[in-house]
């Protein structure tokens, strides 16, 4: 426990969806010691999203610069000390920058999760509890200083040009679909093109939803929205052009978000937009939305009795489903369905 600490440093990357689990466990310590100063290190893409935070100086750490962007971390952080380091990441390369943070505490995850070795650039760990929610796990930075939980609270500034973006494309209720994750391909958690186009398609005609398609500017997003497009040309194809304070805006004022384990999931659940996510190779309720999990599609249950002949309880907590063929499991009906349910709650 800390008694009110001078200032804090919190050490958390990326990614976009681990950003958005941490901002709350930061605003929990902000709210607890408005006075503290809190520095957060981040990735130059997650800045994009939470540095204009006020009251959180943040230090950007640009991982594709390679030793140039240690040596940079080093040279902003030189002659500083924190009261407290928090190592919120597992991944060697956050570990190796934590070395330019000097604090006499120096708080990571406990042992069965500090995966990369973590545990050898920490001092303390925080208490493990197994087989919970990651923000959930987050969580447990602050408790591990004396602050309990409060409310949860992300309140991520949207300028007013990006408000004025989104109001262009938002103009009758709209179902988002960002159809891809960012992760690498191995991950497989991509739901097959047609089922969007027949998710969409129904839509439109069953609730008279604008669709606008959303994503990066990966060459597999572009190709997923420029296929979707192709069969109905209807929907808006927004991927690769938006910022992430435009899509935010955008995930803000639509009525749901549909869309497989990724970034955007956990942005619309930070503006209170439910979120129809779209689970096989993980499982929702270590990844998930936060709140609305009842709007999941999960069949990461059947997905693991299909391909890995074991049960929820027979897996490590986080394993994945690294078959190609196990987002087929998720059926048009299954996502229809939950639009079904919540468009019909909404009226």
């Amino acid at each position: 426990m800390i008694d009110s600490p001078g200032n804090l440093c919190v050490l958390r990357l990326s990614a976009i969806g681990d950003i958005c689990h941490t901002l709350p466990v930061v605003r929990t310590l902000q709210d607890r010691w408005p006075d503290t100063h809190i520095t957060w290190i981040i990735g130059r893409l997650e800045h994009q999203l939470v540095g204009d935070i006020p009251g959180i100086e943040f230090i950007v750490f640009d991982k594709r610069a390679g030793l140039a962007g240690y040596r940079e971390l080093a040279r902003r952080l030189k002659g500083r000390r924190f009261d407290a380091l928090l190592h919120m990441q597992v991944a060697l390369r956050a570990s190796i920058a934590s070395l330019a943070v000097k604090a006499p505490l120096r708080l990571g995850f406990d042992r069965a999760r500090a995966r990369d070795w973590q545990w050898l650039f920490t001092n303390r760990e925080i208490p493990a509890h197994p087989r919970q929610h990651v923000m959930d796990g987050l969580f447990g930075f602050a408790e591990a200083l004396g602050v309990p939980r409060g409310a949860v609270r992300w309140d991520i500034p949207i300028p007013d040009d990006a408000r004025e973006f989104a109001a262009r494309h938002l103009d009758a209720p709209t179902l988002v679909i960002s159809p891809c994750s960012s992760q690498r391909s191995r991950n497989f958690r991509n739901w097959p093109v047609e089922r969007y186009v027949a998710l969409a398609r129904h839509a439109i005609t069953k609730h008279g939803m604008r669709v606008l398609l959303t994503g990066g500017p990966t060459e597999l997003e572009r190709g997923y929205g420029a296929a979707i497009q192709r069969e109905l040309p209807a929907c808006v194809n927004l991927i690769g052009q938006t910022s992430l304070k435009q899509l935010l805006a955008l995930l803000e004022g639509a009525a749901v978000l549909v869309s497989p384990d990724s970034g955007p999931v956990h942005m619309a659940n930070a503006v209170g937009t439910p979120v129809i996510g779209l689970y096989a190779t993980s499982n929702p309720d270590r990844t998930g939305p936060y709140y609305g999990r009842e709007w999941v599609v999960n069949r990461y249950p059947d997905a693991l009795r299909k391909f890995l002949d074991r049960s929820v309880d027979e897996v490590r907590w986080g394993a994945r489903v690294r078959s190609p063929d196990a987002m087929d499991l998720i059926t048009v009906d299954d996502v229809t369905g939950k639009l079904d349910t919540l468009m019909e709650s909404r009226a």
